[in-house]
């Protein structure tokens, strides 16, 4: 009988280990899998996991990268280094596209400002100037709480592209509002770079999503879709990453 393994892998903020390992036992208690790791990297995924990659056992690995939505890590990066695990790897989409994190939204957005019509709802988002998974992923759950919810207004925002998280205080509607930073976990960017940019003033600010038992269920969701898909790879954009993405000898990071 062939093992399944799951992994949860991603960058390692200060507080991604204790997050990341929170949701693996919790699916690992639920028996998805036969066993469930984790794995971080700063800067180079490849470089850094080759060797934490090889020990990880099972026929077949569900790697679940630990992010929001794609970035540049994840389409590229990651599935070359995924070429290192011994065993079939079945890589999934990052969980942040799930009915499951519109309701930890709702959940940290009114820990802080009920849903009321004359308080408004702004989701900060990492963004990207070439690539278009974070705008699409906060716009999903964007029309979701604008049919879901009470908030007078759901807005969006991003560090790194428009609409610009310094600007949303003077596009509101509504004198209260609140701001949900659409991150996994707690980093440099949800801990200073947003604060700063929002300015604070009548605007709630909420906490990540981190270890919300929701999160959970979304990549839970997650290893079931790519369970199903798992003798149909070629149609699925993620199979196609780790089937053409694979590390390069010339920068000495080949298959030594």
């Amino acid at each position: 009988m062939s093992s399944e393994t799951l992994l949860l892998i991603g960058r390692g903020t200060a507080h991604a280990r204790e997050v990341f390992e929170t949701h693996a036992d919790r699916l690992a208690r639920r028996g998805v899998v036969e066993e469930a790791y984790t794995a971080t990297y700063e800067s180079e995924p490849v470089r850094e996991l080759r060797r934490r990659l090889r020990e990880i056992p099972g026929d077949r690995v569900y790697a679940v990268p630990m992010c929001v939505a794609h970035t540049f890590d994840t389409v590229r990066d990651l599935p070359a280094a995924l070429s290192f695990v011994s065993g079939a790897v079945q890589y999934c989409e990052p969980p942040g596209r799930s009915p499951a994190v519109t309701d930890v939204i709702v959940r940290r957005a009114t820990e802080r400002l009920g849903a009321d019509a004359d308080a408004s709802l702004v989701l900060v988002g990492f963004g990207s100037s070439s690539k278009p998974y974070h705008r699409q992923t906060a716009e999903y759950h964007a029309a979701r709480l604008r049919d879901g919810t009470g908030y007078g207004e759901v807005r969006t925002c991003y560090l790194v592209q428009d609409p610009a998280v310094e600007c949303v205080r003077y596009e509101l509607s509504n004198e209260r509002a609140v701001a949900v930073p659409l991150f996994l976990t707690r980093c440099e960017a949800t801990e200073r770079r947003i604060p700063q940019q929002l300015g604070r003033d009548g605007i709630e600010y909420a906490d990540p999503f981190g270890t919300h038992p929701r999160i959970t269920d979304a990549i839970h969701a997650e290893l079931e879709k790519q369970r199903a898909l798992a003798d149909d790879e070629s149609s699925a954009f993620e199979a196609r990453l780790t089937a053409t993405q694979r590390p390069v000898a010339a920068d000495g990071e080949g298959l030594d």
